[in-house]
C-alpha cells in the first residue's frame, strides 16, 4: 500500500483567512488518494504537531502533498518554522540527507545531490488571491512572466534537495474576488488523476458512486 502525508499549512488571520477553503481543499486530497489505495496521515501545522513525529511521516510517506494559503508571494511563516525543524531534525538524524553531495576532497561535486529521500514524491496545492493570468506572461508588470512554480521555489527546493521528486503544483486563482471553487476542485481532481492515476470503481464504496 503506497502512503500520502497530507500537511495543511494554513495560518489564520481574523476577517481575512479563516481556513474553510484550504480545509476542504485538503479534505478533498485525503478523500482522493484513500479512493486509490494511499493509507494516508495528516499533519495540520496550527493545531501543533511533534517535532520527531512528522520526521517519521515524511520517511513514511511515498507522497507529501502540501496544502497552503498564499500570503505575501509565499506560504505562512509556520509553514517555513515548520520546514526549517524537520527538516534539520531529518539532517541531523542523517535520515533526510548526507550532506549537501559535496565533499572537501571533492568539493566540484554538484551540490544538492546528497538526498537520501529518492523515490518520494512532493506536491504543493495552493490558494491565491492572485488571478492565474497573473503568471506566465512577461507583459505582466509585477511577476514578469515567472510562473508559480518559480514564485515557491523557495518551498519545494527542501525536498528536491533531499531527493525528492518534485510534482507540478496546483493552484486556485482568485479566490477573493473572482472565485470558482467548483471549478477548482474539478481540475483538482483531473490533476490527481493524470498523477496518480483515475480512482478504479473497486475502490469506491457504493455510496461513493
Amino acid at each position: 500500500m503506497k502512503k500520502v502525508l497530507i500537511i495543511n499549512a494554513h495560518q489564520f488571520y481574523d476577517g481575512i483567512s479563516s481556513g474553510k477553503l484550504n480545509s476542504a481543499v485538503a479534505e478533498l486530497i485525503q478523500q482522493e488518494m484513500a479512493q486509490r489505495g494511499y493509507a494516508v496521515q495528516q499533519t495540520s501545522i496550527e493545531q501543533g504537531y511533534d517535532l520527531q513525529e512528522e520526521v517519521e511521516k515524511h520517511l513514511w510517506a511515498d507522497v507529501i502533498v502540501t496544502q497552503s494559503p498564499v500570503y505575501w508571494f509565499g506560504a505562512p511563516w509556520i509553514y517555513k518554522k515548520y520546514l526549517d525543524e524537520v527538516f534539520t531534525a531529518g539532517m541531523m538524524q542523517g535520515c533526510f540527507l548526507d550532506g549537501d553531495g559535496r565533499t572537501r576532497s571533492d568539493p566540484g561535486k554538484q551540490y544538492g545531490t546528497g538526498g537520501k529521500m529518492q523515490g518520494k514524491q512532493h506536491m504543493l496545492s495552493l490558494t491565491w488571491n492572485a488571478p492565474k493570468e497573473a503568471f506566465d506572461d512577461p507583459q505582466q508588470r509585477l511577476l514578469a512572466g515567472k510562473s508559480v512554480d518559480d514564485v515557491m521555489v523557495n518551498y519545494t527546493a527542501s525536498y528536491k534537495f533531499c531527493g525528492v521528486e518534485i510534482l507540478p503544483s496546483f493552484s486556485c486563482f482568485d479566490v477573493m474576488k473572482n472565485p470558482d471553487i467548483d471549478g477548482d476542485l474539478t481540475r483538482l481532481k483531473q490533476q490527481l488523476a493524470k498523477a496518480f492515476g483515475e480512482v478504479a470503481l473497486s475502490a469506491l464504496q457504493p455510496n461513493d458512486r
